[in-house]
């Protein structure tokens, strides 16, 4: 038996961590994510007095009774369950840890063991028609600075499509290009995307407007692009993801839209349109970063829209029921 056999799965956390680093090349983020998801898991382990339960100990029972508790007792920080997508984010990783124990010949359950919750077909994405984009732009006070820069980045979003992940980490020398001061160029810019994989980005003229109003009315020299203007830590001051999400979701209740909106509801707002104006599926993938096309197939509600369209103008069947 593998020396490391012999490890409780807990223990077995740190080393794979560092593997996604090292070995797998893992952005921050995902680390991070991974991070969080899995030590849900070992909580859950202690909890039910499994933590010395060794990977080759795990049984298809114990990953059965850790779904039901995702989906029927844990809350989040916020005091709600878990909808279906987000218990797979919590899936996922246990997925990772166990591809990772096989690939270090560490005897254990085999990842196809665990099951993700199954999402129903209008859970899987939600998006915003361009009116209620427009809304939501309309409620930042653009009296102040806090106001621009959260006008700034809703632009972007919408312009780009970028992550929040890929949108925080922006410098101000990065756009360096906005001084360039014309009013009708759509720019590009590199980015390290997800996986460390380097993409492209366009920011309208719109956008590129409202990141020039923004950075004006900055006062200062920080190197991150969007700051806390609250912060009193010189060094630490870049905006945060829960910032810009609880930011996101006052600014479409204020614009009277029911729906949860996030930053990644206005990500696949940008593809939706992109695909409702005509872009082909291909194009949109290279836009959004996505590694496999098959990712960017979860907007087939555009998609099948445009191929009945299609049909309905060009093989109605109305020649035939005429003759």
């Amino acid at each position: 038996m593998n020396m490391r056999d012999s490890l409780p799965i807990i223990e077995h956390l740190l080393p794979f961590l560092d593997y996604c680093e090292i070995e797998k090349g893992l952005s921050n983020n995902t680390q991070k994510n991974y991070k969080q998801y899995l030590l849900l898991f070992t909580r859950w382990l202690e909890k039910t007095g499994n933590s010395k339960l060794k990977p080759h100990e795990l049984t298809a029972k114990h990953v059965w009774d850790y779904r039901l508790y995702l989906a029927r007792t844990y809350k989040s920080p916020t005091g709600e369950y878990l909808g279906k997508k987000s218990q797979n984010y919590y899936l996922i990783a246990l997925r990772a840890l166990l591809n990772y124990l096989a690939e270090q010949d560490i005897e254990s359950l085999p990842s196809s063991k665990v099951n993700l919750a199954k999402q129903k077909s209008e859970e899987a994405i939600s998006f915003l028609e361009v009116p209620d984009v427009e809304k939501m732009l309309q409620i930042p006070d653009l009296k102040t600075p806090g106001g621009l820069r959260d006008r700034a980045i809703m632009e972007l979003f919408f312009s780009s499509g970028m992550r929040i992940s890929e949108l925080l980490s922006l410098n101000v020398d990065q756009l360096s290009f906005l001084n360039d001061k014309s009013t009708s160029r759509t720019y590009e810019l590199s980015i390290v995307g997800k996986g460390k994989h380097i993409r492209t980005i366009f920011i309208s003229p719109r956008a590129a407007e409202w990141l020039r109003q923004y950075l004006k009315a900055r006062r200062d020299v920080y190197k991150p692009l969007f700051i806390n203007f609250r912060s009193k830590d010189e060094d630490n001051n870049r905006l945060s993801p829960r910032s810009v999400q609880s930011m996101i979701s006052r600014c479409a209740m204020l614009a009277g839209i029911s729906k949860k909106v996030t930053p990644h509801t206005l990500r696949h707002s940008y593809a939706t349109d992109l695909l409702s104006h005509g872009a082909d599926l291909r194009s949109v993938q290279e836009l959004l970063g996505h590694k496999n096309v098959a990712t960017t197939q979860i907007y087939t509600h555009v998609t099948n829209k445009r191929l009945r369209d299609i049909h309905e103008k060009f093989h109605g069947g109305s020649d035939l029921k005429n003759k």
